[in-house]
């Protein structure tokens, strides 16, 4: 039984991927989707790392978003993880956001889109920061992806501002099979607070520091205390390759650590919508990004 009655329309419910390579701004476009901030975002690429599901609840239908760490060749254990997990994404689908920005395809969105099949779930293009682009070089680009792929459907999006952002959510809905939802309408996300509350810390690094801390820096949660007057007690660890970042991370006087515990703790208790402490220490692990089992405790592995 589907509870419907009949002549109603049966509910809907899909899983759509959102893949590109880092930094054309899926993770703005999951959030502008689901309405919150699930997946932080930066200037820099490769900010997301795990894949996060983000929940869109429109009546009648539940789109469930993908939101995959940026393809691109690995380095390390920890990158190859981050690539295999965004491919296997795409296995698990009914339809494929490709998300590409001005000016035009490079290598590496040719790769992504190599990974794509024309027999497959159907791929709509999704040309994003409209905002920033002159209109006349958004064309060009569309004709050229159309060329290379049997693109379903193609929007220009700016996912940073919301336009065109709707329409798209619109053309997903048919595609979708049917079904009834997987999640609470008020659940944004299929991840945990712990795991968000650790990712809007490492928000933080990625923002205030350089060249390659942010790639080489990691968040544990280590304490997580619910106390009875509503406040709640956390305590993270920031792991780091080397000493040098950990001092760099740390600041002058310990200058930097507090500005970014304190504009983390401030987005946590958006998050949680309570009162927030919150205790960060950093350490240097040379070599994290190898090792196996503390990226899996990370959830990398």
């Amino acid at each position: 039984m589907n509870g419907s009655k009949p002549g109603e329309a049966l509910p809907k419910c899909g899983v759509v991927a959102v893949v590109g390579r880092p930094n054309v701004g899926k993770s703005t476009l999951v959030n502008r989707l689901v309405g919150q901030k699930i997946c932080i975002v930066s200037p820099m690429p490769q900010t997301t790392r795990n894949r996060i599901s983000g929940v869109c609840s429109r009546p009648g239908a539940q789109v469930i978003l993908l939101d995959t760490p940026g393809i691109h060749r690995p380095k390390h254990r920890m990158n190859t993880s981050m690539v295999q997990t965004a491919v296997a994404s795409l296995s698990e689908i009914d339809l494929v956001y490709f998300v590409v920005e001005v000016p035009g395809l490079g290598p590496g969105d040719r790769h992504v889109l190599s990974l794509l099949r024309p027999d497959g779930p159907p791929v709509f293009l999704v040309v994003n920061k409209i905002d920033r682009a002159a209109k006349p070089s958004i064309l060009p680009l569309i004709d050229e992806a159309s060329k290379a792929f049997p693109f379903a459907e193609i929007f220009p999006v700016s996912a940073r501002d919301g336009d065109n952002v709707e329409p798209l959510i619109e053309a997903t809905l048919p595609r979708l099979p049917d079904g009834p939802p997987l999640f609470p309408d008020d659940q944004p996300t299929d991840q945990p607070e712990r795991f968000l509350a650790a990712e809007l810390i490492r928000e933080q690094i990625c923002l205030r520091t350089h060249q390659e801390v942010p790639h080489e820096a990691a968040v544990r949660i280590e304490s997580w205390k619910e106390r009875e007057d509503g406040l709640v007690s956390i305590e993270a660890t920031i792991l780091v390759e080397k000493e040098n970042q950990k001092a760099i991370i740390i600041g002058r006087e310990g200058a930097l650590l507090k500005s970014m515990a304190t504009a983390a703790r401030l987005e946590i208790e958006k998050l949680l919508a309570c009162r927030v402490f919150l205790k960060v220490w950093v350490r240097a692990e040379p070599g994290w990004r190898e090792d196996a089992a503390l990226l899996r405790s990370l959830g990398l592995g």
